[in-house]
């Protein structure tokens, strides 16, 4: 078995069994908070945003999808490991060194949650560092696991506020109105946007041909993904509130708007990252260059697809997918060839996508052309 296998296999195994015994142990957390009508209601308001959340990422994530598999093993590590693991640690740390409810809200919580939500990110970075090409996909990933994170985290939230257990009044319609409106409306961008220092700190290592900044890299983001985290809770400590507003429109949003400038710029370098890469690809002679207007251009994809459909029917569509998808995959793995930080197993992959090209290429036709009969 090669490496590349052993390492997704050893990622795949410990995710499983990581996710498995935190499923058990946030279920039996969850059926402890509430009456199973609460829950069912907590749960179903804490859903709301997470659609259009993971939309946003996956719409930002178009012109190399990742593995579905594991944008969903994002979400449920965020959802059941980081926030049993999260738990489990405040409690034991509660054990040995005590802290007021202010220290551990504003410090304990913020290290222990970017800790534990960070670790998935760690454990791609070091066992399916393949899957991983950049910023943006370090962007991705983190937001998947703080959608996660926040939405079981949200049921607790909510559950507690309708039963009156969160220490903040008696509970009921109205305190949960306050608690929906206040997390899942207002801020259901709020660990994802901390989660995404850490996944920036990912992509840098993994983009970068320095040995320190591939360790400092993701040691600073994390350590941002802390003091934003810690920032957020804190405020609500200050003013009665007015110090969670001040944050929240002062820096939060700010903050917010920056990282998704950050990220739409990493679109679009993208696409001439990915034409530069499969220009000197076909040089080499592994693809036309003809085609490379097809690929780089999300549009032009879509086109492409709609015309193998219309005159070859769905398997020529399929064959163009395919297509598109091993020529993307081998500018962005030759575009780490360039910079010079390919993966262990540059010359293995490339070779497959170049075969797979090879093999599919004689049975389509772009625009312009004719769909080859069989």
């Amino acid at each position: 078995m090669s490496a590349g296998r052993v390492s997704s296999l050893a990622f795949t195994v410990t995710v499983s069994v990581a996710v498995g015994l935190g499923a058990l142990g946030m279920l039996a957390v969850l059926a402890l908070s509430g009456a199973p009508g609460t829950l069912f209601l907590a749960t179903a308001l804490a859903a709301l945003p997470v659609v259009p959340l993971v939309a946003c990422y996956l719409w930002l994530d178009r012109y190399e999808p990742e593995p579905r598999a594991l944008l969903a093993a994002g979400l449920l590590w965020g959802g059941f490991v980081a926030t049993a693991a999260a738990l489990v640690i405040q409690g034991i740390g509660g054990l040995f060194v005590g802290v007021g409810d202010d220290a551990s809200l504003a410090v304990v919580a913020p290290v222990t949650e970017e800790l534990s939500k960070g670790l998935f990110l760690v454990l791609l970075l070091w066992w399916r560092r393949d899957e991983l090409d950049g910023v943006l996909d370090g962007i991705v990933y983190a937001g998947m696991v703080g959608i996660g994170f926040a939405f079981v985290e949200n049921i607790l939230y909510l559950a507690a506020a309708y039963d009156g257990t969160d220490g903040t009044g008696p509970g009921g319609t109205t305190a949960l109105t306050t608690t929906f409106v206040l997390r899942c409306l207002l801020s259901p961008f709020a660990h994802p946007l901390f989660t995404t220092f850490t996944g920036i700190g990912v992509g840098l290592a993994i983009a970068s041909r320095s040995g320190a900044v591939r360790v400092l890299a993701p040691l600073g983001g994390y350590a941002l993904a802390v003091l934003a985290h810690g920032l957020w809770n804190g405020s609500t400590l200050v003013g009665g509130g007015s110090g969670f507003l001040v944050v929240y429109v002062v820096l939060a949003l700010p903050a917010l708007a920056a990282l998704v400038a950050l990220a739409l710029w990493m679109r679009r370098s993208e696409r001439r990252m990915l034409a530069a890469a499969l220009a000197d690809a076909a040089s080499r002679g592994l693809l036309p260059a003809s085609d490379i207007p097809w690929l780089v251009d999300l549009r032009a994809r879509r086109v492409a697809r709609r015309h193998a459909r219309a005159g070859g029917g769905r398997a020529a569509e399929q064959a163009m997918r395919a297509y598109q998808q091993a020529a993307i995959e081998l500018g962005f793995l030759h575009h780490r060839f360039l910079r010079g930080t390919p993966p262990p197993d540059f010359a293995a992959r490339g070779q497959a996508y170049v075969a797979r090209i090879g093999s599919v290429r004689p049975r389509i036709a772009l625009p312009g052309q004719v769909v080859p009969t069989r």
